[in-house]
């Protein structure tokens, strides 16, 4: 996880994500809200009390932060990240949205164990060492309070479109995808009582009619995406 490789691409992030992401017939934003979208339903489903501290995990230029804080509008929002720049440039599109954090990739995070109530994380780890992940999943759950939620999306590899998109974006150049069941097991090994996966982005955008049906198909391992909830 190395600062120069996000700092490289953090200026033109926006506009490089934009056209990759053509052939799906999205934008960002629309990735960016369903994450949030499908965090906050599964939050609501079980009946958990809201949280009061949430952690953007690999916050990047910050796409996450506006829908954390319109789904989540009572928490505190902070994001961190090892890239300076995609922090500078994540504070200058939402000044007033939380604190900004820089970790240095390597380490404990520099922040108060036990402080938050949930930790989001979308996209990141397929860019991190697949030997740091347990330690750092460690690292992040001691940031939990006691029954907090790790909820980690990451792309799907057994999804042929997926892969492409990933093969022909600069800024995951050096990405290596992670299987959900593996992802599961790398968190019950970090110490998570839970780890449920579920799969979601079944349908482009020229069958966006069809999207509703989502929640059903979940347990199906061919979505574009999937997400792990992991209790601490």
């Amino acid at each position: 996880m190395e600062a120069a490789e996000f700092d490289k691409f953090a200026d033109e992030y926006l506009a490089i994500h934009t056209d990759n992401l053509k052939i799906s017939g999205e934008r960002p934003d629309y990735f960016a809200r369903y994450k949030i979208d499908e965090l906050r339903r599964r939050w609501s489903r079980e009946k958990r009390p809201e949280p009061r501290a949430i952690l953007d995990f690999g916050s990047g230029v910050g796409a996450s932060l506006p829908h954390l804080a319109q789904a989540f509008p009572s928490a505190t929002l902070t994001a961190i990240d090892v890239s300076e720049r995609s922090l500078e440039i994540s504070r200058q599109r939402y000044p007033e949205l939380g604190a900004r954090v820089l970790y240095s990739g390597r380490g404990d995070l520099p922040l108060e164990a036990g402080g938050f109530d949930l930790v989001f994380t979308a996209c990141v780890f397929h860019h991190i060492d697949a030997d740091q992940h347990v330690e750092l999943f460690g690292r992040l759950r001691k940031l939990l309070r006691p029954g907090g939620v790790l909820m980690v999306f990451e792309h799907n590899p057994v999804n042929p479109v997926t892969r492409y998109i990933v093969a022909t974006c600069p800024f995951d150049e050096n990405a290596v995808l992670i299987p959900g069941p593996v992802l599961r097991a790398r968190l019950r090994a970090a110490g998570f009582a839970e780890a449920d996966v579920r799969y979601t982005g079944f349908f482009p955008h020229a069958l966006a009619a069809l999207r509703p049906m989502e929640p059903w198909l979940a347990p199906v391992p061919v979505g574009a995406q999937y997400y792990a909830f992991a209790q601490a």
